[in-house]
Order: C-alpha cells, then sequence, then structure tokens
C-alpha cells in the first residue's frame, strides 16, 4: 500500500505554537486581570513592561546557551529533532550521546536550548497580541488613540527577523556572524520596547539636543563594543589573552586581524577555511579589550553629565549608567583574571543588556519633549 510522506510536517510546529500560547496565556492573564478597568495604553504599557522584563530574560538565558555550549543541543529547528521537546526525541539524542560523547548533543544540552526557544516563542506571542490589541482598539475609537499601533506592529516584524536569526543560528551551526547578529538583535528588540513603553506611557523628560546627541554617541560607541564583545564570545576567544593589563604577559602580543575580522566564515576557520591562529583569536580580545576602555569612559562622562544637569531623574538615570558601567568593567575583569566563570560572564551579558535598556529608556523619554529639548545649550 503506498503511503504519502508529506514534504513538510507541521505538526511539531503547531505543538510549539500552542506551547507558546499556554505559556504567554499565564502573563497575560495576570496583566489583563490587574489592568481591567484602566485605559488601553496603560493596559498595554504594562503587558511592555512585562515583555521587556521576559526579554532581558530571554538574552541573559541566550548567553548561558551559549555559554554552555548548548546551542547545538537540537541541531535541527523550530523542533527538537522534528519534536516538540527532548522528551519526544529521547532516542535521537541518546544516539548523538552515544556516538559521541562530549559532543554537542545531550539531554541536558537539548533541555538548555529547547528551554531558550519556549521563552523565545513565548516573547514572540506577548508581541503578537499587543500588535492584535492594538490595532482592534484603533478600530474600535476610529483612529483616535492617545498611541500608535505600529509599535508593537514593528516589533513583531523584528521578532520574526530575530526568529531567523536563531533558525540559522542553529542550521548554519554557530555561524559567527549570525551568532553575533542573533545576539544584537536581541538587544534591538529590547531597544523597541523600551520606545513602545514610553510611548504609551508618554513621560516626558527634556534634555537638551546638544546632551541628547552626545547621549545617542555613547550608544553608537556602546552597540560598537558589544558588537566586539559578540564577536569575542562567538569565536570563543574570552581566553585567547591571560593575565591583567598585560595579554599573556606582554603589552603588545603578537596579534592577526585580517582574518581575525572577516565575516564570512564558519567557526574556528578562516575565510579560505583553513584553521584560524591564535594570533587572530588574540587580536579579536585585544581589539575588544581596548575599545573597552573608550566606552567605559564614555559611558562614565555621560553619567557624570547627567549628574550636573540638576534634575533628580537625570541624576538617577547617570548614577544607573555609572553603576552599571562599573560593574562591567568588573565582570570583564573577572573574566580573564579567573578564566571566563560561568557566572562572571552571565552577569557581564546581563550588565550589557542593562546598559542598553538603560539608555534607550533615557533616549525615550527624551526624545521630542519640547522646545527645550531641541534647541540645546
Amino acid at each position: 500500500m503506498d503511503q504519502t510522506v508529506p514534504l513538510v510536517d507541521f505538526a511539531p510546529i503547531a505543538r510549539l505554537v500552542l506551547l507558546a500560547l499556554m505559556l504567554a496565556l499565564v502573563p497575560l492573564a495576570w496583566v489583563w486581570l490587574r489592568r481591567r478597568s484602566t485605559p488601553s495604553a496603560t493596559r498595554l504599557a504594562a503587558l511592555t513592561t512585562l515583555t521587556l522584563f521576559l526579554t532581558f530574560d530571554l538574552i541573559v538565558f541566550g548567553s548561558f546557551t551559549r555559554l554552555t555550549d548548548s546551542g547545538l543541543g537540537c541541531p535541527d529547528w523550530p523542533g527538537c529533532y522534528g519534536q516538540a521537546s527532548p522528551v519526544g526525541a529521547s532516542a535521537h539524542i541518546d544516539q548523538a550521546q552515544t556516538a559521541m560523547p562530549g559532543g554537542p548533543v545531550t539531554f541536558t544540552k537539548a533541555w538548555i536550548e529547547m528551554i531558550h526557544r519556549y521563552a523565545a516563542m513565548t516573547v514572540g506571542m506577548l508581541i503578537l497580541v499587543m500588535t492584535v490589541f492594538a490595532w482592534r482598539e484603533r478600530l474600535k475609537v476610529r483612529g483616535m488613540l492617545p498611541f500608535s499601533p505600529w509599535w508593537p506592529t514593528l516589533t513583531l516584524v523584528w521578532v520574526i527577523v530575530q526568529g531567523l536569526f536563531g533558525k540559522y543560528t542553529v542550521t548554519l551551526k554557530l555561524y559567527p556572524a549570525i551568532v553575533t547578529l542573533h545576539l544584537l538583535g536581541g538587544l534591538v528588540l529590547l531597544v523597541m520596547l523600551a520606545f513602545q513603553h514610553e510611548a504609551f506611557l508618554r513621560r516626558p523628560l527634556v534634555l537638551t539636543a546638544r546632551l541628547r546627541r552626545a547621549a545617542l554617541a555613547v550608544g553608537a560607541v556602546l552597540g560598537l563594543q558589544i558588537a566586539l564583545g559578540g564577536w569575542v564570545s562567538t569565536n570563543y576567544a574570552v581566553l585567547a589573552c591571560t593575565g591583567f593589563p598585560t595579554c599573556n604577559g606582554q603589552w603588545w602580543p603578537q596579534m592577526e586581524f585580517a582574518q581575525a575580522f572577516v565575516l564570512l566564515r564558519h567557526l574556528g576557520q578562516t575565510g579560505g577555511g583553513a584553521l584560524l591562529s591564535f594570533e587572530s583569536l588574540v587580536g579579536i580580545h585585544m581589539v575588544h579589550r581596548i575599545a573597552a576602555v573608550v566606552a567605559a569612559a564614555a559611558l562614565l562622562w555621560l553619567a557624570w553629565r547627567l549628574r550636573r544637569e540638576g534634575n533628580p531623574t537625570l541624576a538617577r538615570f547617570g548614577l544607573g549608567l555609572g553603576l552599571l558601567t562599573l560593574m562591567q568593567v568588573a565582570s570583564g575583569l573577572s573574566n580573564v583574571v579567573l578564566d571566563w566563570p560561568i557566572v562572571a560572564a552571565l552577569v557581564h551579558s546581563a550588565g550589557a543588556a542593562a546598559l542598553v535598556l538603560l539608555l534607550a529608556l533615557l533616549l525615550a523619554r527624551t526624545w521630542g519633549a519640547g522646545v527645550e529639548a531641541r534647541q540645546g545649550t
């Protein structure tokens, strides 16, 4: 008897979507029950706050997934060996683990990878609900809304893009450029949610145009430094330099840059397919270390300037930026000195995300906050 084999099996995807919906219903119910008598903008702001929190956790857990080498714990996407969980894929995982006991596929790594995917799908489902609710409210009042439904819509589009980065992180076997873009994409999502949150709440904060431009410049420096940090992590170059302030006992060790920053190459390889040299890893590490000095100085300067503005809210932003910067410096140093302990590495990743979030909230609140914010001093 002939059996027709479908070209695409949608059953695992359907089960994953259903699971994501069930996980999202818990925070959705909590927010809606607590805010059921408040205006729609307030409910959306509360849901955005919750989604911000979960997205921050997702970024940190993504770092944990990478640090525990669990990125290929389930070597397909979006399921695990075509199943919705490692339980259904136990036979495949056991076979892979038996063939290569120290390899990328183990039951623990599979669960870490799938928990990361479950969390990502939950965040995506929450953003989808926000988008639908925002457009429904707009249709209900015929366009007269105190907020724009395009905010959650753009955020939803970016979540889809971020999901594709996650897919290719797995299917392209931890291709360094894709993994780094996946990290940066998570931070972009954090920024978009921060701006969306402030767009719903409408809490303007006046800042001179000159200082706002400086904050944007510092944000660009921070973004570049995080990209370099992601490149260090995805190329496993953290321990290419031991000791501080010297690197491997030298102030200026032997380094190679031509292959170190080639983007289109596989993990551990040059653009031509040869093994990436140790000097290339040292070069990656040292560029990040030198850029860290510039980024820390810029952040501390901005923190000092915000403290001098005479506005209590700006002073709190300045204090937060200053403390987070010092924490980043301490955790970065401990990664090198203590041979990359996972706790210090997670703190370093969380600190970077917190700096991005705090700076995004500052810029979101001061964006178009009035004539004073545009004129400058």
